[in-house]
């Protein structure tokens, strides 16, 4: 049912019927109530499910990619995702602001993968060690904010890569 919500909700917004989501799951609308009984709950549920991929994609490229490899091939997954979310991005901004506990759970676990990546970037010695992960999400969300504008996942993704190349560098030192 969150696979089927995902591409209805992607497709058509939050606006986008459930009884959409129900027959792409081939269930009954009332199936799909027992399951998420408001609208909200199964933004919530998509946005989790989201979350949790990426978290796993994380532990994934751990194993799979060498260490910058890894932080830009994730990143690169989440400015894709923000590019398949046109049609959600309402749905999830009131999945991920409505409960305080869904923001600090996905902060909590998207933070989490990220610091993974950029630790052991950092003891590689391949990137610099001062950047945070908050830090690395804000600049990523900063960089997706003006996913509206024609070509911005082409920017987005030569502006990762610019950051992404820019921690390979040594920190400059404070000016006097």
């Amino acid at each position: 049912m969150l696979k089927a919500a995902k591409a209805v909700f992607s497709a058509g917004g939050p606006e986008a019927s459930l009884e959409a989501v129900a027959r792409r799951a081939d269930v009954g609308i009332g199936t799909l109530y027992r399951h998420f009984p408001t609208r909200e709950a199964l933004f919530e549920a998509v946005y989790r499910r989201e979350v949790e991929q990426l978290a796993d994609f994380a532990e994934q490229l751990k194993a799979d990619a060498a260490p910058v490899a890894a932080l830009r091939r994730w990143l690169h997954a989440i400015v894709a995702l923000v590019a398949t979310k046109k049609g959600m991005s309402a749905a999830l901004a009131l999945a991920a602001h409505k409960p305080p506990e869904l923001f600090a759970y996905s902060f909590d676990r998207l933070t989490k993968a990220a610091g993974a990546l950029l630790d052991r970037a950092a003891a590689a010695g391949d990137i610099r060690a001062d950047i945070s992960p908050e830090d690395l999400l804000r600049a990523l969300i900063g960089m997706c904010y003006m996913h509206d504008q024609p070509g911005w996942q082409a920017s987005v993704l030569r502006l990762v890569d610019v950051l992404v190349d820019g921690l390979r560098g040594q920190p400059r030192r404070k000016r006097p």
